[in-house]
């Protein structure tokens, strides 16, 4: 007889009958089989848990595994069946608690509101602190006309969480000294120089004004990058450009500065933006569905966008792809917005940045290059999108709590995407807040009213 523990557990326990002595095998999927009697088991931790369980259920086990293990209580089929069922319920509990990330309830409960308001068809949440996740939940539905249940890995276009992700990439080239956050951009894209003001005073750019959306380049007009195919190609849709302001005297949020940003990272490296993303953070953070292309795999995972009408949600386009097909690879690879992700991938970029630079051992950026990045450099601008910011170096950054972030504090710093995603890391609390959702016509997502249910009930769950 087998017993299946559960259908997501990598476990499963097996009862194979010797004439006189049963002896119990264990079998970790993908990894081989190995009986509990082997004198140098693959791992021993493991083992030493099943000899406790069953001496929970006081079963002689022998004192070093000796094979094989005599059981001298399991005369009867009957007794060996109902022993078998006690190991399997116990492991199940002991590896079920190790495995599946924890649920914070208020949470869960604050989004199921949400979701009776139809204000979102679902979410994904996680919480985490600098060394572990402290919640992740999956409710509600990916897609509501197929009935198909939010899922912990569902996958969501990030839009402007990618922004983050950008400016980590040009500071890690900061850091090798191959770049500094002062020099003019055309020293880097040399079609961009000499860009003037509508009273043709011509002005320097510098990688910082584009970092802190103070560089007055105007975005492109609708459709005008529809056609490009990478990131060389969307720079000749900017020079030229009459700049709507001088650089550094205001605030307007730019999706053409951070994408001047990614091409920077081509130009420094060598690299195709994608490729310098995959290898120097992805691939080491472990960020195995963060993507600028889906794959065939991936795609029934993608969380169907959603607006409401009245009081009901209909289906919505991804308006960044609108008609192109998301696993085509004839299209840039857009630094303003352009990643899908995961909540869990998204949780492991977040906590390395909380952890001032490292994680599990690796450190991606130094402290104070961190430091740098996220503690404000706008000045005294005011900034969006919310009352009482500030912003970064790609990031914006809270200085004074208030409305939707009144439950964070001073120095958090993270950024929110179009479709109502949010991410959020606050150093004081040692706490990161990740909401993955896709509602296409929130007012305005950082406002949000989902947004501000999540703060609020992991703020009072992890106060006490």
């Amino acid at each position: 007889m087998v017993g299946v523990l559960a259908h997501h557990l990598p476990l499963v326990v097996g009862e194979y009958t010797h004439p006189t002595t049963p002896i119990f095998m264990l079998r970790r999927c993908g990894a081989g089989t190995w009986p509990l009697s082997m004198t140098t088991p693959p791992n021993h931790g493991f083992q030493a848990q099943i000899a406790s369980r069953l001496r929970q259920i006081k079963l002689y086990v022998g004192s070093e595994f000796r094979a094989p293990l005599h059981f001298p209580l399991m005369n009867s089929p009957q007794i060996r069946c109902l022993l078998i069922g006690l190991v399997c319920l116990l492991l199940a509990v002991t590896v079920d608690a190790q495995e599946t990330p924890p649920r914070i309830v208020a949470i869960s409960d604050a989004m199921r509101q949400q979701i009776d308001k139809h204000e979102i068809a679902g979410a994904v949440t996680l919480v985490a602190s600098r060394d572990r996740v402290l919640h992740l939940d999956a409710i509600g539905d990916a897609n509501i006309e197929k009935k198909l249940p939010m899922q912990a890995d569902s996958l969501f276009w990030i839009a402007s969480m990618t922004k983050p992700i950008t400016a980590t990439a040009v500071m890690m080239l900061v850091e090798e000294g191959k770049l500094s956050v002062d020099d003019p951009i055309d020293k880097y894209i040399p079609e961009l120089a000499h860009l003037k003001t509508a009273d043709g005073q011509e002005h320097v750019i510098t990688l910082k004004h584009l970092f802190t959306h103070s560089s007055g380049m105007p975005d492109a007009g609708p459709g005008e990058l529809r056609t490009p195919q990478n990131l060389e190609q969307v720079m000749k849709h900017y020079v030229g450009k009459t700049l709507l302001f001088a650089p550094g005297s205001q605030w307007k949020y730019s999706q053409t500065g951070i994408n001047t940003l990614g091409r920077i990272v081509e130009v420094v490296s060598g690299k195709p933006f994608q490729e310098f993303l995959q290898e120097r953070l992805f691939t080491p953070l472990g960020m195995k569905d963060t993507t600028f292309y889906l794959t065939k795999d991936q795609i029934p995972r993608l969380a169907t966008a959603y607006k409401k009408t009245g009081d009901k949600l209909e289906p919505a386009e991804i308006s960044m792809f609108s008609g192109q097909d998301l696993t085509s690879r004839n299209r840039y690879p857009a630094p303003n917005g352009g990643l899908f992700s995961t909540a869990s991938d998204y949780g492991k970029f977040a906590r390395m940045i909380l952890n001032q630079g490292t994680l599990d051992g690796h450190q991606y950026l130094k402290p104070q290059t961190v430091t740098q990045m996220t503690t404000v450099q706008s000045g005294d601008l005011v900034t969006g999108f919310t009352p009482g910011n500030g912003w970064g170096l790609g990031w914006c950054v809270v200085r004074q709590p208030q409305g939707s972030s009144q439950m964070l504090s001073p120095g958090t710093h993270g950024h929110g995407g179009a479709y109502g995603t949010q991410a959020w890391i606050d150093p004081q609390k040692g706490l990161v807040y990740i909401l993955m959702v896709q509602r296409a016509n929130f007012a305005n997502s950082d406002a949000s009213d989902t947004r501000m249910a999540f703060q609020e009930a992991a703020a009072r769950a992890l106060a006490h």
